[in-house]
């Protein structure tokens, strides 16, 4: 499986241009959102706007690498919430939710497709492609401006590795998997390790250095108090003997 984070740098991901985008109103957020998401090291993954319970406006965003943390969605609506009340990009109230990415993410960027090659999706096509918009299958990488794509529901004697126009692409979102939860559980353990680095937070000390009490090898080690050695001399205190190696 490809990472393209490895050989790109942060400020490439940072501003690789997404390519499935949303038309209309999400449009205009998205110019507002995007100048201010990639000053502050995020970069946008989506806007969605829906009228359920009022007017509710979701922005998905994402570190270059991928990661996205509580505290990080919180910087960004403190940041964001001003800059679009000046810009009045909506008629009617509505509640701003920032929000990570998730497990079965969607895909827009190039590296996206590139970095999940060999995982299970379903894409929605914005028009027809071989006489249909739906697909789903698994990612074989990326070729040139298209993704190649092997379906999975293709009937038999039909073939079953295609190739769909990124640009042409108008909803492509990772399906739910055993591999895919290994794998963000793998990412969020390597992206957690990184920030703790970062930070200079050293990490604990390996299970093989601790003994059975959780003490380091390191740790200085404690004389123990109820050795055959004490006994006898406890005895010869209470019989009011002299400790032969003391003295009196």
């Amino acid at each position: 499986m490809s990472d393209p984070i490895q050989g790109s740098t942060n400020a490439e991901l940072l501003t690789e241009p997404r390519l499935v985008v949303e038309p209309g109103v999400a449009a205009r957020l998205s110019s507002i959102a995007t100048p201010v998401l990639q000053q502050m090291g995020y970069r946008l993954v989506r806007i969605r706007i829906s009228g359920e319970a009022g007017c509710t406006v979701q922005i998905m965003a994402e570190r270059p690498d991928g990661s996205m943390q509580i505290d990080d969605c919180e910087a960004i609506s403190r940041a964001l919430s001003p800059v679009l009340d000046i810009a009045d990009p909506i008629d009617r109230a509505y509640r701003l939710e920032i929000s990570s990415p998730g497990i079965d993410r969607p895909l827009v960027r190039r590296s996206d497709f590139e970095r999940y090659a060999g995982h299970l999706v379903k894409v929605e096509m914005a028009v027809v492609h071989q006489g249909r918009k739906r697909f789903r299958g698994t990612l074989n990488g990326v070729e040139g401006d298209r993704v190649r794509l092997h379906r999975d529901d293709a009937p038999r004697g039909e073939d079953a590795d295609m190739l769909l126009t990124m640009e042409d692409i108008a909803e492509a979102r990772l399906v739910l998997t055993e591999q895919l939860i290994a794998e963000s559980m793998r990412r969020g353990k390597a992206a957690e390790r990184e920030l703790k680095r970062q930070l200079g937070i050293k990490p604990p000390p390996a299970h093989h250095a601790k003994n059975h009490s959780g003490q380091s090898k390191s740790s200085k080690r404690v004389t123990p108090k109820n050795t055959k050695q004490h006994r006898l001399a406890t005895e010869r205190a209470m019989r009011g003997e002299t400790d032969p190696v003391r003295g009196d």
